[in-house]
């Protein structure tokens, strides 16, 4: 028997991941928002070691982990009339995802992203949104929506104010129980915690890594001198500063450093787990998210549980090659 009724909102496209160990990685610390750069001989040809193609994206990485874990799981997206998107629904049937919510645009393909791996097994993306530009919420996802016991919001690109307008109207009406987990993507994090701020006095979860935690406190620093680069390099005053602009539990992730979590009354903290090898780091994000959210409901709201479950399966997560 499934666990409640999640439905995740974002991207679906097919990732094309090629490794190279011909990258040099360099240190930026004078750039907060852009601490390591991975370069390449200008004009020169780079060798590629190995190729692969996988289905990804926000909203269907994390519906996959739901999925695997037992939970009722819905996937709203949007793909293109071609062989990408049958790709993507073949892939979504056999995890058992519904996949009614999806919509298929006529006019555009459905989005991929090159994925640049190094020798390391870190990773630059490069993305083609495609049809996930086409994202839209209609009435009748409204109402499928509303009876949802958590929506997991991903990246959005495209109309995405319009999205963020009609979904968080859900949470308005007063016999709407169900919860909102949301891990914004570049174009959001563009438009500041200003910006954001009445999408994020209605979440419940908020979930960045470091860098989109400090890109969002930069934003707020720019328009309040009270608010230092000292200030937001500090975890805790990082997690102060975001909690303060609405969201129920604020969590971010940094990499091997683990992971840390507020809720206005208590700071939380999850070492990463430890493995032999790093094989992969994409999609590592998304399973946290997921996890930890998974985690809340199978652990009766226990964050510090829900962020080692998370750790948990992070790490599995990074310990598989791609």
């Amino acid at each position: 028997m499934a666990l409640c009724n999640i439905i995740t909102i974002g991207g679906a496209v097919e990732d094309i991941t090629f490794h190279t160990d011909e990258g040099i990685l360099i240190n930026n610390k004078q750039d907060v928002l852009r601490q390591k750069l991975l370069a390449f001989e200008y004009g020169a040809k780079i060798k590629i070691n190995k190729t692969f193609s996988f289905c990804g994206g926000g909203a269907l990485n994390t519906a996959v982990n739901f999925s695997c874990l037992g939970f009722q799981t819905t996937i709203l997206t949007a793909i293109g009339n071609d062989c990408r998107g049958k790709k993507i629904i073949q892939n979504l049937n056999k995890q058992k995802i519904n996949t009614k919510l999806i919509q298929k645009i006529k006019d555009k393909p459905t989005g991929f992203s090159l994925i640049l791996v190094d020798q390391n097994n870190e990773h630059i993306i490069f993305l083609d949104r495609g049809a996930n530009s086409q994202l839209s919420i209609n009435n009748y996802q409204l109402s499928i929506l509303k009876q949802a016991s958590w929506v997991y919001l991903t990246s959005l690109s495209g109309d995405w104010q319009n999205i963020l307008e009609r979904l968080f109207s859900v949470k308005n009406a007063e016999d709407h129980a169900g919860k909102i987990a949301w891990n914004p993507g570049t174009v959001q994090l563009q438009a500041g915690l200003n910006g954001l701020k009445k999408y994020l006095k209605k979440t419940n979860v908020l979930i960045l890594n470091k860098d989109e935690a400090l890109e969002l406190a930069v934003s707020l620093s720019r328009q309040n001198s009270r608010i230092s680069s000292g200030d937001i390099q500090d975890i805790k005053n990082l997690l102060k500063i975001l909690k303060e602009s609405g969201p129920e539990i604020i969590v971010i992730t940094n990499g091997k450093k683990g992971a840390y979590a507020y809720n206005g009354k208590k700071y939380y903290y999850q070492k990463s787990v430890k493995i032999k090898k790093q094989m992969n780091t994409i999609g590592v994000g998304d399973m946290f998210g997921s996890s930890f959210v998974a985690g809340l409901k199978l652990y009766n709201n226990d964050v510090q549980k829900s962020m080692r479950f998370a750790a948990k399966n992070a790490a599995l997560t990074a310990s598989r090659g791609r």
